[in-house]
């Protein structure tokens, strides 16, 4: 996933591990971003390419692609948020799960 999302240049990665935390709805959270809805709608093809092609898997679930603010790639385990900079700094879900330990990536 992280691969993907590098290919099109997709920015502030960060996975958080859910796996520690009690109750919670998937194992592992991947936050990026984009600068344009453009870029965005490109980021989400390309994990679901990369996704598709390595792990022969397509996401149980997929929102946001009509406006591309805020993709979200539901593959259970790991939920692929893909956010337009802006929304991703108004809605900051990084802190409404900042118990969970998080691995940054190069932009």
């Amino acid at each position: 996933i992280v691969e993907g999302i590098q290919d099109r240049k997709g920015g502030n990665i960060t996975v958080l591990d859910m796996t520690v935390l009690e109750n919670t709805i998937t194992s592992y959270f991947v936050i990026c971003d984009g600068t344009s809805n453009v870029q965005v709608d490109a980021i989400a093809d390309s994990v679901e390419e990369y996704v598709r092609e390595n792990l022969g898997e397509k996401p149980f679930h997929v929102e946001g692609r009509t406006n591309a603010q805020w993709i979200l790639l539901d593959y259970l385990d790991v939920v692929v948020h893909v956010f337009q900079e802006p929304v991703r700094q108004f809605f900051q879900i990084e802190q409404l799960w900042a118990d969970a330990p998080a691995t940054h990536y190069g932009a």
